[in-house]
C-alpha cells in the first residue's frame, strides 16, 4: 500500500497542528453575520423576501453568511436556510470523506470529531468540485465566555483565499505551486476485504466513495472526475489527480488559492486507526504536480499561511452558515466530548461544477 518512499516524507513524530488564526480576523463578523431574531417563518424561507434578499447580497459581497438566532431546531428547516443561496445541490459521490445521509439531502460531516481538519477547499481533489458549502447546527456545544478567547469549543474556521493567494505568490513556495501544481494521490480501499474486523487504516472503502459495489463502475466513475486510476492488492483502488493548485474564480475574475494540505498524509495525524501508520502507508498523499515531494519546511509554511487568514464562526443551536467554496477554505481544530454533550452539523453541498483551472492572464 506504501505510496513513497518514507525516508522522503517529514518524520511521523513532527506532528504539526494549525493554530486556525492569529487571535485577530481577516475581516469584522459583522460583514457577514444575519441576526435573525429569534424566528423564521414560511415568507423567510420562500426565496422572495427581504431575508432572502439580504442573504445572497451578503454572499455575493463576502462569500460567507452566517445566520444566527434563528430558531430553527431540525435539519430540514435549516436546509431551507441554505437553499436561499444553493439552487442546485449536488448527490456526495467520489468524495474521499465517508459522509452519509442524516437528512434528506443533509450529509454529516464524515470524520470522528477527535481529529483536527486541516484547511481545505470542499473536493478539490477531483475534477468536478462544488461552488458552495453550507453547515447547519443542530447540536452544539457551550458558547464562548467573557474569559475565552472568543473561539467556542465545536467552532469551524474559516481562512480567506483571496489574502491567502495574494500573500502566497509573493513567495517561492507560491510560485512553485503556480507552475507545478499539485497531485493527489488517494488509496480506497475494498469494504469486503474488512467485513468482520476493525478496519485499522481506513479512510473510506471504494464503494462507499462511488456508490457501487462494481469495480469497474467505480473505475469508470473515478475517471469521469478525472481521476488515474489502477488496482493493487486486495482489490486496493488507487487514483491520481494532477491539477492546478488555484482555480480561476468568475465571480471576482481572477485565480484564486483551491488547495491545501488537507490532502496531504498529515491529515492522519490525529485520526483514529489511521494516525499510528507511517506517512507511506496512509490512504491520502499530497505532492507538487511533479511528483516532488513538499518539504517539512513548505508544509509548515502552507499551514500557516491559511492561518494567518483564518477566523472562528461559533456555532448556536439552529445556526445555519453558507460558505463560497473558492473564497473561504474551511476546518476546525479536534473536539473531545463531555458527558452528555453532543456536536451535530449537517451539510449541505452546492451545485458541482466542472474545474477550469487557472486563467494565465487572471494572476
Amino acid at each position: 500500500m506504501a505510496m513513497v518512499e518514507q525516508s522522503e516524507l517529514p518524520p511521523l513524530d513532527d506532528v504539526v497542528e494549525p493554530r486556525w488564526w492569529t487571535g485577530t480576523a481577516p475581516i469584522d463578523a459583522g460583514e457577514f453575520t444575519i441576526d435573525c431574531g429569534g424566528r423564521l417563518g414560511p415568507d423567510d424561507l420562500s426565496g422572495g423576501g427581504d431575508l432572502a434578499a439580504r442573504v445572497r447580497e451578503t454572499f455575493d459581497r463576502v462569500g460567507l453568511v452566517h445566520l444566527t438566532d434563528t430558531g430553527l431546531s431540525e435539519l430540514v428547516d435549516m436546509r431551507a436556510v441554505a437553499k436561499l443561496v444553493i439552487d442546485a445541490e449536488m448527490s456526495y459521490e467520489g468524495g474521499a470523506n465517508p459522509r452519509s445521509d442524516i437528512a434528506p439531502n443533509v450529509y454529516e460531516i464524515g470524520a470522528p470529531l477527535s481529529a483536527w481538519l486541516h484547511y481545505h477547499h470542499e473536493m478539490a481533489y477531483v475534477g468536478r468540485s462544488t461552488r458552495v458549502i453550507s453547515f447547519l447546527a443542530k447540536d452544539v456545544l457551550a458558547p464562548a465566555g467573557p474569559g475565552d478567547d472568543g473561539v467556542s469549543r465545536g467552532a469551524t474556521f474559516v481562512s480567506d483565499s483571496v489574502g491567502a493567494t495574494e500573500e502566497l505568490l509573493t513567495t517561492e513556495l507560491g510560485r512553485k505551486l503556480r507552475d507545478l501544481g499539485v497531485c493527489y494521490h488517494r488509496n480506497l480501499t475494498d469494504r469486503d476485504r474488512f467485513a468482520g474486523v476493525t478496519e485499522y487504516g481506513v479512510y473510506n472503502h471504494w464503494q462507499k466513495s462511488f456508490g457501487t459495489d462494481d469495480p469497474e463502475a467505480a473505475a469508470a466513475a473515478a475517471r469521469s472526475q478525472r481521476l488515474a486510476v489502477d488496482w493493487g492488492d486486495d482489490r486496493l483502488m488507487r487514483t491520481r489527480y494532477y491539477c492546478p493548485a488555484f482555480e480561476y474564480f468568475d465571480h471576482l475574475d481572477r485565480n484564486v488559492l483551491y488547495s491545501s494540505l488537507a490532502d496531504h498524509a498529515i491529515w492522519f495525524d490525529t485520526w483514529p486507526l489511521v494516525q499510528h501508520l507511517p506517512h507511506a502507508e496512509r490512504p491520502l498523499h499530497m505532492t507538487f504536480g511533479d511528483d516532488s515531494e513538499i518539504s517539512a519546511d513548505e508544509i509548515q509554511q502552507w499551514l500557516d499561511l491559511y492561518d494567518r487568514f483564518g477566523m472562528p464562526i461559533n456555532w448556536r443551536r439552529g445556526d445555519v452558515g453558507v460558505i463560497c467554496n473558492h473564497r473561504w477554505a474551511h476546518g476546525r481544530p479536534s473536539i473531545h466530548l463531555e458527558p452528555g454533550e453532543s456536536r451535530t452539523l449537517g451539510v449541505v453541498l452546492g451545485d458541482q461544477y466542472d474545474r477550469v483551472g487557472v486563467r494565465t492572464d487572471k494572476w
